[in-house]
């Protein structure tokens, strides 16, 4: 997340800010150019409330229907090829919720914004990635949507589950609660449990479906994930009960960013997706604050960096783990500092950053409207075999542990040195 202030008194702002502290004026966020804008009521005979940008002056927006709750501040332009647009819109981010609980419970309301609040966070790491994300307006059947539901009151009833159906993601209202979603985080023995968290991670299962999945059977694409990933024919009821009963495998930090990613391929994926997500989205806050990390001991050099790309466009995944892993040592010691757990809990093995690296590429070409329909004869990859590529067809060459720069590989060897056993 980037930094954002004030365009009418230059005060400091959060992303989720409705009004300026300072000079008082209403912020709303242009989701079309990133923007948290300072706004001017605008002069309208038809009786509409409708807004001036500063950021956008040349046209005139409203409020996403959601702000009345307090739960949204993107706009939505006023009027679209001189029309006005529907009487209740939504934004880009609240086109996408299905169900939301009962608002008229005060509980529900509140747990129900800190919910937005991180699918607001969400959608913004997508717009900055490029990524396709149509509602289910657009794409009836498998379109992006969101039910956020309460489990009943019932305790014998069975409890919403967590979770993504075919581009339906449910979240349960009980994660928004933090001190229940503390509870559950250290029943399940993880490291890390938020809300953004798990809409980075119910994303991933979309995005599977909507950049593997697609993609083709016989696919190069397909080829490549199957190889870093494995099978994921495997019968997934089967892996879940297997991962539940008997735990993670031993030696698991090896080959993946988390003891949950080893259940079954589609989790390793969604997992390392989030990963990725967080990554992007830390080091653009770090850079965004101008960080630069120079620890003040003999290998200081090796373990500095400073943050002068856009994460969101890096050109290799190394690029993204050398800036990243320094930023993670340097605020992890800040968290223990005060006593708190560490901000970044996973040590990010060789086999984990060439699986970063595949979700890099597909984000790449995506944003890139380059193919993935990749069809034609057998040919070896470092991770096995895979279809050969037709001439004109672009290729997703995943970094191999051997190929890692001689930073990126000290940086691991120091990462690993420094980590404690997260679970414990």
């Amino acid at each position: 997340m980037k930094l954002f202030e004030c365009l009418a008194c230059s005060q400091p702002l959060y992303f989720e800010n409705t009004s300026c502290e300072s000079c008082g004026r209403r912020l709303g966020f242009l989701p079309e150019s990133g923007v948290l804008s300072a706004l001017e009521p605008a002069q309208r005979s038809d009786g509409v409330e409708a807004w001036l940008a500063l950021a956008a002056p040349e046209q005139q927006y409203r409020f996403c229907c959601n702000a009345v709750h307090d739960a949204c501040n993107w706009l939505v332009p006023a009027e679209a090829d001189g029309m006005p647009v529907d009487p209740e819109p939504y934004c880009t981010a609240c086109a996408h919720n299905r169900t939301v609980p009962d608002l008229s419970v005060p509980e529900n309301i509140t747990n129900w914004r800190r919910i937005e609040s991180a699918k607001h966070r969400l959608f913004h790491g997508l717009l900055r990635l490029d990524l396709p994300h149509e509602n289910r307006d657009m794409d009836p059947e498998e379109g992006l949507a969101f039910d956020f539901l309460v489990d009943p009151p019932d305790p014998s009833a069975p409890r919403i589950i967590t979770g993504h159906d075919n581009g339906l993601i449910t979240i349960n209202l009980v994660e928004a609660d933090d001190a229940k979603r503390e509870r559950i985080r250290v029943q399940m023995h993880e490291p890390y449990r938020t809300l953004l968290g798990h809409f980075r991670h119910e994303v991933g299962h979309y995005y599977w479906e909507r950049l593997v999945r697609r993609a083709g059977d016989n696919s190069e694409t397909m080829a490549t994930f199957r190889n870093l990933f494995g099978d994921e024919r495997q019968d997934y009821g089967n892996s879940l009960k297997a991962h539940y009963d008997n735990g993670p495998p031993a030696g698991w930090q090896d080959g993946y960013v988390s003891a949950y990613a080893t259940m079954h391929p589609w989790e390793d994926f969604a997992e390392t997706w989030a990963h990725y997500m967080h990554i992007v989205d830390t080091l653009e806050t770090a850079g965004a604050f101008g960080l630069r990390v120079k620890p003040r001991i003999s290998r200081g050099e090796e373990l500095g960096v400073r943050v002068d790309f856009d994460p969101y466009h890096a050109e290799t995944v190394e690029q993204l783990i050398e800036a990243f892993l320094p930023v993670t040592f340097a605020v992890n010691s800040l968290n223990r500092s005060m006593g708190q757990q560490d901000f970044y809990p996973f040590v990010l093995s060789p086999a984990a950053i060439s699986k970063l690296d595949f979700i890099h590429q597909l984000c790449r070409q995506a944003r890139e409207g380059q193919p993935r329909m990749l069809q034609g004869a057998q040919f070896q990859t470092t991770f096995g075999t895979a279809p050969m590529l037709q001439a004109n067809q672009p290729q997703i060459e995943t970094v191999a542990e051997q190929d890692m720069t001689e930073q990126t590989t000290v940086l691991l060897t120091v990462a690993s040195q420094l980590a404690l056993d997260p679970v414990a």
